[in-house]
Parts: C-alpha cells; sequence; structure tokens
C-alpha cells in the first residue's frame, strides 16, 4: 500500500512554522529513509503520517492506516504492554466470551480473531521478551523492552504500512541484527527516521527534510552522502564565486563615486578657470549628477541582490560549527579511587538478582569506561548503584567524595515546560546576567529567535546541547559525566559534536566518563579506555589502541598442515608477525604479503591451501569472542 503526503504544513502554537507544503509519495513495497538535520521535524512528520498528531494544513492518504513505532515512550508509562500494542479490547473480549459473555458487541471487538493472546505472546517471544506479561505495566520496562515490545507490535498487527522512528536507539546488537533483517526480507511500504547507518544503508532511497521541503535521492545513505558532497563542494564554489563577485561590484561602486568626486572638483576649478556661466555650470552639474546617481543606483541593486543571493547560499549550507565548552578542571588528581564495588548485586521487592554473578570493579579519576549490554541486562541500574541513588542488594559499594551528573537517553534535565532560556536559567547558579546567559546559549548554537522555544519542541540533538549548555552555567560542573546512549537519535554533526564533548572533558578537563552505548561502531570513537563487563565480571581492561591491534586486518590462511607452513612462511619468507588459530588455520597480520608466491611456494611443498582471504575483525566480533558468543551483560 502507498502513503501520499499533500502540502502539508506544521505550526507550532508559538507560530513557529516548522515546515510548509511539503509532499511525499511512497510506493507500494518501496523503502524510505527520510534524514535531515537535527530539529527540522522528521519525528514531527513521521507523527503525522501516523496520526498521533495533526498538521495545520494538507492530508494525508493512505488505503489502510500505518503500524508505528515511536521514538520516545514516556506517554506510554502508564498502560500496560496490551494496552500499548492496542490489543488490549480484543484480550477482554476474548477473555469475556471463554467465561460466557457472548453478546454480539464482544464477538464484534474480537472480530474472530481467537488465536490473539497465542500470536502476541509469540511475538513477544520472538523479540526476546518472554519473561514480559501483557499485563505489565510499560514503566516496569526499560527502553530496550519497551521498543521491543513496540516491534513485536509488527508481527501482531501485521501492517501494510510501517513507520519507525529511530528504531535501534535503545536496542542491543542481537536486536539490531534481527531487525536489520526484518528491513532486509519485508516487502511492505517502510518510511523509517534513523541515524544508524547500517539501518540506513539498508533502504533503497532517501527523502531529505529541509526548510525547503523534502528531496528524494535514488540509492542508499552511502550514495546519499557522496551526492551531498558533491552537491555541497559544487555550492560551496559557487559561494566563492558570488563572494567574489560582491567583492568586485563593490570596489567598482567605489571607484566610481571615487572618479565622480574627483571629476567635480575638477570641473569646479576649470570652470571658475574658464570662466564658465554660473547657470551653465548648474546645469552642467545636475546632468552629472543625475548620472552619477544612475550608476550608483545600479551598482547597489546588484550588491543587494548579490548579497540576498549570498545570505540564501549560506542558509543551505549545513551549520558546522561547534559547541564551544569552557568546563572547570577536574579537582581530583588523576587515579583517584572513586568507586569500589564488591560482590554487588541488585533486585527489585521479591525478584532474584538481578545478575547471574556478583559484580566487581574499581573505576578511577579521569577513566572512560564503556559499559555494554543487552536489553534488560542492567546496566541503567549499575549506572544508578554508581551515583548512589540505589543501594546495593548484597556485597559493599564504596564511593569517595566526588560529583557526578547522570545525562539518560531522554535527557530528563531539561523539562519540557519551559522555554530553552528558562531551562538555562534555571541552572544559573552563578547569577549570570540576562546577556550572559543568551551568550552561553549561542555558544551552544542557540540563537536568538531559539529563546522562548518550548523545550517540549526540541529534537534529541537539540536537548543534549541543551543539556550540556545547562551543566556549563552551573557553578559546579561535576567529576563524573555519565552519558546514557549519548549519540541516540543525533545525526552525524551532532554525533562529531558529542565525540568532541567528550573527549575535551576527559583530555582536556580531566574528567571521569561512564558511556552506556550499544553503538560499538562509535565507541572506538568516544572512548580511549574500555572497561568490559559480562554478567558482572570484568573481562579485560584495555586501551582503545589495544583493542585495534587486536582487531586489524589479517591474512586466514587455512592449510594442511600448520607445522610445516609456518616453517616455509619464516624461512622462506621471512614472516614472523603471524598468529596459529587452530590446526589448520594462520593469521598473517602483514597484508602486503605477496600470497601468490607463498601459495605456490606452499604447495610446491606439499602443503595443501584450503583457502587465503584477507579479513578485519570488528569490535563487534572481538566482544562476542571474549563473552562466549553470547554478547555483552
Amino acid at each position: 500500500m502507498s502513503i501520499v503526503a499533500q502540502k502539508i504544513t506544521y505550526i507550532h502554537p508559538d507560530n513557529q512554522v516548522l515546515f510548509k507544503g511539503i509532499d511525499l509519495t511512497i510506493n507500494k513495497g518501496q523503502k524510505v529513509a527520510l534524514v535531515g538535520n537535527n530539529g527540522s521535524g522528521k519525528s514531527t512528520f513521521l507523527r503525522i503520517l501516523a496520526g498521533t498528531l495533526q498538521a495545520q494544513e494538507g492530508k494525508i492518504i493512505h488505503p489502510t492506516p500505518p503500524y508505528y513505532v515511536p521514538q520516545h515512550f514516556g506517554q506510554y508509562d502508564n498502560l500496560t504492554v496490551a494496552q500499548a500494542l492496542r490489543i488490549d479490547g480484543k484480550l477482554e473480549a476474548l477473555r469475556a466470551i471463554t467465561e460466557g459473555d457472548a453478546s454480539l458487541s464482544n464477538f464484534n471487538t474480537l472480530a474472530d480473531d481467537w488465536t490473539i493472546e497465542e500470536r502476541s505472546l509469540a511475538a513477544l517471544h520472538a523479540w526476546g521478551l518472554e519473561h514480559i506479561l501483557l499485563s505489565q505495566p510499560m514503566r516496569t520496562l526499560s527502553g530496550g523492552e519497551k521498543t521491543k515490545v513496540f516491534l513485536s507490535g509488527i508481527e501482531i498487527h501485521q501492517p501494510s504500512i510501517l513507520l519507525l522512528d529511530e528504531p535501534t536507539n535503545h536496542l542491543d546488537r542481537r536486536s539490531r541484527e534481527k531487525l536489520y533483517d526484518f528491513i532486509t526480507s519485508c516487502r511492505i511500504t517502510l518510511l523509517v527516521v534513523s541515524h544508524d547507518r547500517t539501518l540506513l544503508n539498508l533502504l533503497a532511497s532517501i527523502a531529505e527534510l529541509s526548510v525547503g521541503g523534502i528531496t528524494l535521492y535514488g540509492g542508499n545513505y552511502d550514495f546519499y552522502k557522496e551526492q551531498k558532497e558533491q552537491e555541497q563542494a559544487s555550492m560551496q564554489e559557487k559561494l566563492e564565486a558570488k563572494e567574489k563577485e560582491l567583492r568586485r561590484v563593490r570596489k567598482t561602486a567605489r571607484e566610481v563615486a571615487e572618479r565622480k568626486q574627483k571629476h567635480e572638483s575638477r570641473g569646479e576649478k576649470q570652470s571658475v578657470r574658464k570662466g564658465i556661466p554660473r547657470i551653465m555650470m548648474g546645469g552642467l552639474k545636475e546632468n552629472a549628477e543625475k548620472s552619477a546617481s544612475k550608476l550608483k543606483e545600479v551598482h547597489e541593486d546588484k550588491m543587494e541582490n548579490l548579497a540576498n543571493e549570498l545570505k540564501q547560499m549560506l542558509s543551505s549550507l549545513p551549520d558546522l560549527q561547534g559547541m564551544k565548552l569552557d568546563f572547570s578542571a577536574s579537582g581530583l588528581h588523576e587515579g583517584k579511587i572513586l568507586v569500589t564495588a564488591k560482590e554487588i548485586n541488585f533486585g527489585y521487592a521479591e525478584a532474584g538478582d538481578l545478575w547471574p554473578s556478583p559484580m566487581s570493579f574499581q573505576i578511577k579519576s579521569g577513566e572512560r569506561w564503556l559499559i555494554q549490554g543487552d536489553n534488560g541486562s542492567g546496566k541503567t541500574t549499575l549506572l544508578k548503584l554508581i551515583t548512589g541513588q540505589l543501594p546495593p542488594r548484597s556485597g559493599s559499594l564504596i564511593r569517595a567524595d566526588f560529583s557526578s551528573i547522570y545525562i539518560d537517553q531522554e535527557y530528563s534535565i531539561v523539562r519540557n515546560d519551559r522555554t530553552v532560556y528558562e531551562q538555562a536559567q534555571a541552572f544559573n547558579e552563578r547569577h549570570f546576567q540576562e546577556h550572559e546567559i543568551k551568550t552561553l546559549l549561542n555558544r551552544f548554537l542557540f540563537p536568538h529567535d531559539t529563546w522562548e522555544k518550548s523545550c517540549g519542541k526540541l529534537s534529541g540533538g537539540e536537548k543534549m546541547r541543551l543539556a550540556f549548555c545547562c551543566l556549563m552555567i552551573s557553578n559546579n560542573t561535576p567529576d563524573m559525566f555519565i552519558l546514557d546512549e549519548p549519540t541516540n537519535g543525533l545525526d552525524p554533526i551532532g554525533i562529531a559534536e558529542v565525540r568532541n564533548f567528550i573527549k575535551n572533558l576527559s583530555v582536556e578537563r580531566g574528567k571521569t566518563i561512564l558511556i552506556s552505548s550499544h553503538i560499538l561502531s562509535e565507541i572506538s570513537l568516544l572512548a580511549d579506555d574500555i572497561g568490559i563487563i559480562d554478567h558482572g565480571v570484568l573481562l579485560e581492561e584495555s586501551s582503545m589502541d589495544e583493542l585495534e591491534k587486536k582487531n586489524r586486518k589479517y591474512i586466514q590462511l587455512q592449510v594442511s598442515d600448520i607445522p610445516k607452513a609456518s616453517l616455509i612462511l619464516e624461512r622462506q619468507f621471512h614472516v614472523t608477525d603471524y598468529a596459529v588459530q587452530d590446526e589448520h588455520n594462520l593469521r598473517l597480520y602483514d597484508t602486503a604479503l605477496d600470497m601468490a608466491a607463498i601459495n605456490k611456494a606452499l604447495v610446491v611443498q606439499d602443503v595443501a591451501v584450503i583457502s587465503s582471504q584477507i579479513c578485519n575483525d570488528t569490535l563487534e566480533d572481538y566482544f562476542k569472542q571474549i563473552t562466549g558468543g553470547e554478547g555483552i551483560a
């Protein structure tokens, strides 16, 4: 089934226009990614398509209602799983019928869907939620579990049109891979908002949302990115040419004005010497002034037109300015022990222990830690234990005297009922003047036209910037920053900003950083030191440099006789940088080796070469390896 958006306009209650006259058609079976800078209105547009938000103008045409997986779940916290999945009515009708209430209304509600309960439980089980009850409140679930609840609804409802808003934000590795497989194999009409590059590359078309409307690009995200880079390079060339032209016109205008002034001065002197009558001189002067005025107007028009063209061109270029940080340095000496956990575990009420094995670790000042784990593994609980928000059920946890800030996935320190300026002012413990607050907001890319904007209208990336701005405004910047999925929902520029932010905090300010994230491709850029915790056991502490060495490119050589092959490699080809994997496999870490010559030498000396190929293990491969293939929890 296709979905069509015609002339969609959305205006915030404060009369701020988010987008105007948006058109988009997605044909039956088409898979499209909706991209754009943070704050461009992607999530808002998706909600309008889903019918959960009303546009001021335009209409949506679709033969059947789309199924919508939201990015944020706060509005569902007071609902049960069944209510969130919109199957509670059918379940109640089924229960009433089985208990003897054969009313027509119950049969109409059930609509012959006699297997609704079994199908729903099976769908939850498929996403690893077999422990979740349909009657369970959504507020008891983690962010990843909430996402998987809505994803299970796809199997339950079997929609022909599917809308996904940042579906991988809270998912662990296995769940993301399951979603990737589904998107690759499904044949339904699909529109996805995401910053997950792997996911974006699975989609055949890109729709870019900007102030100018929606522009369609054929091909996946990598192809789109290449096209955008070419467009921006071309735009930059045009911009430079236009700036050069404007400088030339301004120079010509100055020269004309200078010549006019000299001409008038010379003419007046000559008229005095030649005795030209005053009345005639006045006429000549008037004609000259008219001519000069006309020429001046021509140049001024040119300059104004060129300046307007430049303004329009500049507005179409992405804002690459980064956040300007000025956090105070940590007062703690590097290496000071901040947290010591010995055999700790946690559990709620009558529930059992959260982790199969008690957890022991130490966190020192200036370290950068990754906490990585599957959905529901207790990452958020662990962070709350570290910050002292929760006490352990068992074991001991000793915290030194240090300050910390926990920035969760929803940036909840930013209150939706405040304006941007009010939010910043709420953290003004240093009693900054109004103009100083606004200067700091500008540093974090909040210009004057955003100061009265409601925080509830901000995108995830904008909330991230505002949260960091508030921390800078506050009097006591913390010794430890705990960031829960800090790159969720951010565009590439936003991710780069967060990356630079973390580097600045750690390297230049000596802050301790704890990061919880599922996006391992970003971890290598976000953290320098990695602590891998699996089921309560600290498996490894490594620098990223060390991990990269363990996961560099290599030649995988499979042969019939390892000892003989090793001898040939060492004596004949002087190969020393290699590792024996098992009785048939070698890893050669010099990828510049002449493999044709090596293969020939091996075969000549009766060593069969089964296979030879260049490989490159990823962080995910390594994490699977050291955790026994079960993922990190």
